[in-house]
C-alpha cells in the first residue's frame, strides 16, 4: 500500500560484464543521471537458463549473440555452426556469457539492448 502522491520508483536492471568499456559506458550515464539501477554481471552473479531465455524472448536470441567480438573470433568453426540455431546459440551463451551482446538494460518488462545515449534517454524516460 502506497500513500497518496507516491509514485511507484521505476527498478532498472543492467546486464554484462564489469570490465567491458560499453558496460562502463552505460552505467556512468546512468550514474550522471541519478537512475538507480541493480547491475548484474554475469561472471561474479552467474547466468542461468532463465535469466536467459527471458533475455531471448524479450530481444531474439540472433541480436543477443555477439558475432563480432573477440569471443566469437576465438570460437572453432563447429562451435559457430552449432550457435545457428536457438538451442545451440543458448548453450554457447550459457557456457560463455561474455559472447552476450550488452549492456542490456531492463525495466517494466521492456528491454534495450547496447548502448547510445539518445536510446537510454528515450528508454529512461528523457535527460534528467
Amino acid at each position: 500500500m502506497t500513500d497518496e502522491g507516491t509514485s511507484l520508483k521505476t527498478t532498472y536492471s543492467l546486464y554484462g560484464i564489469k570490465n567491458c568499456d560499453t558496460i562502463k559506458k552505460a552505467r556512468r550515464w546512468l550514474e550522471e543521471h541519478q537512475i538507480d539501477y541493480r547491475f548484474h554481471d554475469y561472471r561474479a552473479d552467474g547466468l542461468d537458463d532463465q535469466l536467459l531465455q527471458q533475455l531471448i524472448d524479450g530481444l531474439g536470441w540472433e541480436p543477443l549473440l555477439n558475432t563480432r567480438g573477440t569471443t566469437w573470433r576465438k570460437l572453432t568453426d563447429d562451435q559457430k555452426a552449432a550457435a545457428a540455431t536457438e538451442a545451440g546459440a543458448k548453450t554457447l551463451m550459457l557456457e560463455q556469457p561474455s559472447i552476450i551482446k550488452r549492456p542490456v538494460l531492463v525495466a517494466d518488462g521492456k528491454m534495450l539492448l547496447g548502448f547510445s545515449v539518445d536510446n537510454y534517454q528515450q528508454f529512461t524516460g528523457g535527460d534528467k
